[in-house]
């Protein structure tokens, strides 16, 4: 199991939450069960490792049948779970969430990412840092073939129209940028002006904070006659979701990024059945 120390920690916090003193309808009981969860619907398969440490911490053994990243139809046989019915309903609704939510993302950024693909097959499709458990969603969202974008604040040092405000504008706010030689410069820009001005003083990515498409084309345009679209990373952030996604693609960005997985996807329904 390749969890990270993190990752098992949330777990544990989860499990503490959610059982208290134990479930009051199984509590002592200790004849042992065989059961199996199983998808409800169709998606891609995620959290299946967080779900089996979650039985693991509680003493039960959990088996995984199919593996993260796999296709799902509605009525495979994804874990078997062995030990006391205890032990194994103490840690049944922590595992489904994790399964249900996880795979949800996952499933939601497999269709963004297949969305995009059609119109532009090298753009990036990448989460922010909106999200509800970031450490399950990020990695959710690397199963469903996106990029998790920044894991944490000190990933990248990302210029946001805030600290550009309070250090005088981009060029102030670039020259008293300092971080290492390892970690890239990103600066938002809110009007294709800025765009033109970050690149132009060496940001190594510029992102297009809620840009419309018809803004898009005009930047990469202002871009292009300045010799300079080929020095950046460029970036499409807000707004983007399975709707528009293909129409921003199209602008041949290299990165789209979007909240729209990590916050409003469609949980993958999964139960657990005793056999």
């Amino acid at each position: 199991m390749m969890l990270s120390p993190l990752a098992r920690q949330k777990i544990q916090e989860m499990l503490l939450d959610d059982v208290g003193f134990g479930d009051l309808a199984s509590k002592g009981v200790s004849k042992k069960i065989k059961a199996c969860i199983f998808a409800k619907s169709g998606g891609i398969l995620a959290g299946t490792e967080e779900a089996q440490y979650a039985f693991t911490l509680v003493g039960a053994d959990a088996r995984i049948l199919k593996q993260d990243g796999s296709k799902l139809r509605g009525g495979e046989r994804i874990i078997i779970v062995r030990g006391r019915a205890a032990d194994v309903f103490s840690a049944e609704r922590v595992a489904l969430n994790l399964l249900m939510w996880m795979s949800g993302i996952a499933t939601t950024t497999a269709q963004m990412v297949e969305l995009a693909k059609q119109t532009h097959p090298g753009v990036i499709i990448a989460s922010t840092r909106k999200t509800i458990l970031p450490i399950f969603d990020k990695k959710a969202v690397e199963i469903g073939g996106g990029d998790p974008h920044r894991l944490r604040l000190d990933d990248c040092m990302l210029l946001k129209s805030n600290q550009i405000k309070i250090l005088g504008g981009i060029e102030k706010a670039l020259k008293l940028s300092k971080c290492s030689f390892t970690k890239k410069i990103e600066v938002e820009a809110e009007t294709p002006r800025e765009a033109v001005e970050a690149a132009r003083l060496g940001a190594d990515i510029v992102m297009l904070d809620n840009f419309s498409v018809e803004d898009v084309r005009k930047t990469v345009q202002m871009l292009e006659r300045e010799g300079l679209r080929d020095k950046i990373i460029l970036e499409i952030s807000g707004g983007v979701n399975p709707s528009n996604v293909r129409e921003y693609a199209e602008l041949k960005p290299d990165v789209i990024s979007s909240s729209y997985m990590t916050m409003r996807p469609s949980p993958v329904d999964f139960s657990l059945e005793v056999l």
